[in-house]
């Protein structure tokens, strides 16, 4: 189930799950290698945030996808 944060997110980002990813691993290091203000810290957070919402949404579909793939099989043989 998603909330609606993460719904909103994934509707008004274009960013695919690999981009997203990739700009979310950016972000980390950066976070991770200091050196930011504080003010930059919070705005990188922020959009760290905005990132894994969109990913979480992109890998819940997938498994969504997964399970109705699986249950299907199952389901016309009964």
């Amino acid at each position: 189930m998603t909330d609606d944060g993460t719904a909103a997110a994934a509707a008004t980002s274009p960013l695919g799950y690999e981009q997203a990813r990739d700009e979310l691993i950016e972000v980390v290091r950066r976070l991770e290698a200091g050196g930011t203000s504080l003010e930059d810290s919070l705005a990188l957070w922020e959009r760290g945030e905005e990132l894994a919402k969109v990913c979480r949404h992109w890998l819940e579909g997938a498994r969504a996808r997964l399970d109705g793939a699986l249950a299907g099989p199952a389901e016309d043989e009964a």
